[in-house]
This record gives C-alpha cells, structure tokens and sequence, in this order.
C-alpha cells in the first residue's frame, strides 16, 4: 500500500522524545502490558528519560519517525503518526534494554515479560548478526494508513544493506505486516508474541 503523501519518513531529534512517550502510550493500551508500563505521571517520565539515554549514548539505537505534513501538534511541529527504534547491536553489547524499572512498575512482572522476550529472540537468532526492530508504535488515529509499513521498510533496507538478518517481537495482530516484509514466525505453540525473524 503506498503511504499517503501526508505521511513523511524522518529522523529523530531530541526535542521528539516526549511526543513519543505519548505516542507510545496512545499505540499500546493492552490490559498486559499496562500492567508492565502503568499509564502514571512518574513511568511517563522514566519512558522518556530512557528513550533519551539510548538516543544520546547509544548510537546505535536508530530512532525513526513519520511526520503527517498537513498536521501539527501542540506545539506548531508536524505531528509524529509513527516511530521506531532499529537496534543494530546484538545483545551482548547492547548492555541492559532498559534502566532499572521505576518503583510504580512490578518488577517481577517487568522481568518476567521482557526475559521471555530475550528468550525467545537467542532461540530464534541464536549468534546470527541481526537487527532488532525493539519498537515500532503508530498512533490509533494513523492505523492501517502506510505509517507502519515505512519504519519496517526502513529497517529491512537497513539490514539488506549491511547483509544481516532482522528479528521482532510481534503481537499477533500485528504480524501480518511484519510478514509483508519477509519475516517468518518462529513463535512455539501457545505463545502470546510472535517471534518473528527475516533472514
């Protein structure tokens, strides 16, 4: 599907950063996963400070965004419809995905979750040089318009031209557009994520 002329791949800057929090909490409202990231003032402002360690001391983190040209936000800028975080370190030099949780995250439940989400990619990818699509969030008023399928693209051109594989952690409703794209899904039977490799 081509993307509406509207929509525009752009770089990150770092006066974006608290437009993705917002973002990112419009995109994800499963009950399971606000019960990870609790929709507070307090874990808000821990998504983007952490968000801001990446992007400024991790430059390997490539952080993506696409603007809708005929929209703006609060603050006169063009409206983010969508972002990604490519990570094109492998986890052994990544270092910790995240800080450590804020006190109003259950920690056992956010070690849980994201352990299982470690698990999986090592099964999946074992040593194969990868990248890892760590997020990718579309805003519900921008769904099914392209925004997606550009940070996806994106990546994947990446990643063909570096010659290395792709890996994500995938709902199942949100597999079908990462299938478009040459990832296959490597999930066992009964499991909530899709574990999803392009190789």
């Amino acid at each position: 599907m081509p993307a509406p002329s509207s929509l525009k791949l752009e770089p990150l800057t770092v006066d974006d950063l608290p437009a993705l929090t917002d973002l990112w909490f419009a995109a994800f409202s499963d009950p399971e996963l606000r019960r990870v990231f609790p929709n507070t003032p307090a874990v808000r402002q821990w998504l983007t400070d952490a968000n801001y360690r990446d992007f400024t001391q991790k430059p390997f983190q490539k952080y993506v965004k696409v603007i809708d040209t005929e929209s703006n936000d609060h603050h006169g800028r063009p409206r983010i419809a969508a972002y990604a975080k490519w990570d094109t370190s492998m986890p052994e030099d990544r270092g910790d995905r995240y800080p450590p949780w804020h006190e109003e995250m259950p920690k056992t439940l956010c070690d849980k979750f994201f352990q299982k989400e470690e698990e999986n990619r090592k099964r999946v990818m074992g040593d194969k040089k990868h990248f890892y699509l760590d997020t990718v969030a579309t805003h519900p008023d921008y769904q099914r318009r392209g925004a997606g399928s550009m940070l996806v693209k994106w990546g994947c051109e990446l990643a063909d031209v570096e010659g290395v594989a792709a890996y994500v952690d995938a709902s199942k409703d949100g597999a079908p557009l990462y299938a478009k794209f040459g990832f296959v899904d490597f999930s066992n039977l009964g499991d909530e994520i899709a574990s999803m490799a392009r190789t």
